[in-house]
């Protein structure tokens, strides 16, 4: 009950049970949950299948729509909270994110990283057959969210990420506010307020091969307008209280502390 990795998938038959494969053969052992968004290609269907090629390794949660990216994470996190996990690790399906990084992801935090991020944008990164006018697109995007927010990240909205379990109790998720992939910034975001560490890791991003890219204006509209917003919310509101989960032992303690030494 160490590791598990989440994966939310809407119409991904080409690529889950290949994906699914190269990760259970990873020398590292993980579990997966694949967190399907009702895909009418069948997706589900194929990993249901392969419940008996990994049996107490790859567990499935159907929900009834395409409710969104950051709803499928808060839903995994929580459930993998719920079973106890310890690092708990997200990545796209498309084999955008190759498995055999989850080595680097799980031994940054191993060694003293609160959240590790699988970055493109630092030294050793490399982002692989994109057309030059969307690399640039995506890293204006990342100076943009850094420029605004002043976090600390190179690849802010980074899909490939590890968490501490105690960093995902400490955060509220009521208060996270976006769905698309702004939310991937936002839970950085948190995470650096709330005053974990964070450590980006390189890795080589490669544009998928099969399957459809869910990018569309609506999730570039809410990076734009969602940076902003996280800026107005830091400024003008205490955004490190509202978005601490007061309930965690792991926030009950830090509170104290806070209490006892005047910070709040």
């Amino acid at each position: 009950m160490e590791k598990l990795l989440i994966i939310p998938t809407y119409n991904e038959r080409e690529n889950v049970a290949l994906l699914l494969k190269k990760v259970f053969n990873l020398h590292e052992e993980f579990h997966v949950l694949i967190i399907d968004d009702a895909s009418p290609d069948g997706t589900a269907d194929i990993v249901k299948n392969l419940f008996v090629t990994y049996p107490g390794r790859l567990f499935l949660e159907e929900r009834v729509g395409k409710l969104g990216l950051g709803t499928a994470y808060i839903h995994g996190f929580k459930w993998a909270l719920d079973k106890g996990y310890r690092f708990i690790f997200e990545m796209d399906c498309d084999f955008s994110h190759n498995p055999n990084d989850l080595d680097k992801l799980y031994r940054a935090c191993k060694t003293g990283a609160d959240v590790a991020v699988g970055s493109r944008y630092i030294k050793g990164g490399k982002v692989e057959n994109w057309p030059a006018l969307r690399v640039s697109i995506s890293k204006g995007a990342s100076i943009y969210t850094r420029l605004l927010t002043f976090m600390p990240i190179k690849d802010p909205t980074a899909g490939f990420v590890c968490y501490r379990n105690y960093v995902l109790e400490a955060i509220n998720f009521d208060e996270i506010s976006f769905v698309g992939y702004a939310f991937q910034i936002e839970m950085k975001f948190a995470a650096w307020k709330l005053g974990f560490k964070i450590k980006e890791v390189p890795i080589t991003f490669i544009d998928r091969q099969y399957g459809v890219s869910k990018m569309n204006k609506g999730i570039v509209k809410e990076g734009i307008f969602g940076v902003l917003k996280l800026k107005w919310m830091s400024m003008f509101k205490n955004y490190r209280r509202r978005v601490k989960n007061y309930d965690s032992a792991f926030q009950q303690q830090s509170y104290s502390v806070e209490q006892n030494s005047g910070t709040m």
